[in-house]
């Protein structure tokens, strides 16, 4: 089974932060010939925020590190899935009103709990 890469994602527009998601992710798909390799979750609201699951297979993630080379090493973030989500963010950004995202597994080890 491919190892993916879980991204907990906070939005004040689901509508619109799950749809520049799904966008960008599907022209990455197709720029490396990717298949279904993410998957979403429904979302809960709580607090004015949209909270969901977004799971990326990693070797979508390798294979982007690999096409863009330097500039990939050149983003924001330690390690390779910071980086994705410094990329993922900044291609999203334009596209949808206040959204977070924060690797899940990160999270669930903070003690600062959803913030």
């Amino acid at each position: 089974m491919e190892s993916r890469l879980n991204i907990n994602v906070s939005a004040i527009d689901y509508d619109k932060t799950s749809k520049a998601l799904t966008h960008q992710l599907s022209l990455l798909e197709e720029m490396v010939h990717g298949k279904e390799d993410f998957v979403m979750t429904d979302s809960e609201f709580a607090f004015g925020w949209h909270f969901f699951v977004l799971s990326i297979n990693k070797s979508l993630i390798e294979k982007l590190a690999e096409m863009m080379g330097i500039d990939f090493e050149k983003l924001k973030g330690k390690g390779t899935d910071k980086k994705f989500l410094a990329w993922l963010t900044k291609n999203v950004e334009a596209k949808s009103p206040r959204f977070k995202l924060a690797i899940k597994e990160e999270m669930e080890s903070s003690k600062f709990g959803i913030f």
